[in-house]
């Protein structure tokens, strides 16, 4: 089993790219500028979007051939997931690539901010008519402790089995609480979510996880997993990635992992 990477683009290129698959908006909307002075991670506005990580996005699930994702905290990485999940609808069909694929072609973003979600709802109203392959999930996040170790963890997650993982959320100033007069909402901490660890023992060999601009947190849930993962830190595009690299569970993994290398 391997990832099957995108390769580095230049910034012009990039943006041919978004305006050929139908998403002018998205490069429109990336030259706007964020005061210097100001720090991203308390803004209460959406960020203008990286091309590049949207365009990495993208380009995983189309090469690696992913069928249903699971992202932890929405925005416009949302909809460039949703337009790749469509693609691959264009070429493989609306049914069932293989057994066990009960949510084929679709995305569950959950996020604690009811007003992010609404503005990536509306976007995704404004530039696809297929909003029914996008499952928003709203859920509160809090402090907890797992394994013993400070961490951060939504309240309630939906009920899937991805194959494709972005971790991008929760905001480390998303708790409201404290375990032990300890919280990361502070300056000096960083996000340090611990969900994907809870859900390690249902995801199938070949699931692929990117974490955007999150080092600790994926240093963390390396630690953390229990079950054999390739990890790769790629610090040219400040994002880490993770395969579960393991032998098939059975004839339905077995056609899944079949389906991802069927080129």
């Amino acid at each position: 089993m391997k990832i099957i990477y995108p390769k580095n683009l230049n910034k012009k290129k990039i943006e041919d790219f978004f305006i050929k698959i139908g998403l002018r908006q998205l490069v429109i909307e990336s030259k706007k500028k964020i005061p210097m002075h100001l720090d991203h991670r308390t803004m209460k506005i959406p960020q203008p979007p990286d091309l590049n990580d949207l365009y990495r996005l993208y380009m995983f699930i189309i090469l690696n051939k992913r069928t249903t994702v699971l992202e932890f905290g929405t925005g416009y990485s949302t909809l460039v997931m949703h337009y790749a999940l469509m693609e691959n609808q264009k070429k493989f069909g609306k049914i069932k690539p293989f057994p066990r694929c009960e949510n084929p072609y679709e995305i569950f973003t959950v996020d604690n901010n009811k007003f992010f979600s609404k503005i990536s709802k509306n976007r995704i109203k404004q530039l696809s008519k297929k909003l029914k392959y996008v499952n928003f999930f709203y859920s509160r996040a809090q402090m907890t402790k797992y394994q013993g170790n400070f961490a951060v963890e939504y309240e309630r997650l939906p009920r899937v089995n991805p194959d494709f993982i972005y971790l991008d959320g929760p905001s480390q100033w998303a708790p409201k609480n404290s375990v032990n007069n300890f919280t990361t909402a502070h300056p000096d901490m960083m996000p340090m979510s611990c969900d994907i660890a809870k859900i390690e023992n249902f995801l199938t060999p070949s699931t692929i996880i990117v974490s955007d601009g999150r080092t600790a947190n994926s240093i963390f849930l390396k630690n953390c997993f229990k079950r054999n993962w390739n990890f790769y830190h790629d610090k040219v595009n400040d994002q880490c990635y993770f395969l579960l690299n393991e032998k098939v569970l059975g004839q339905h993994n077995h056609k899944q992992i079949s389906f991802y290398n069927k080129r």
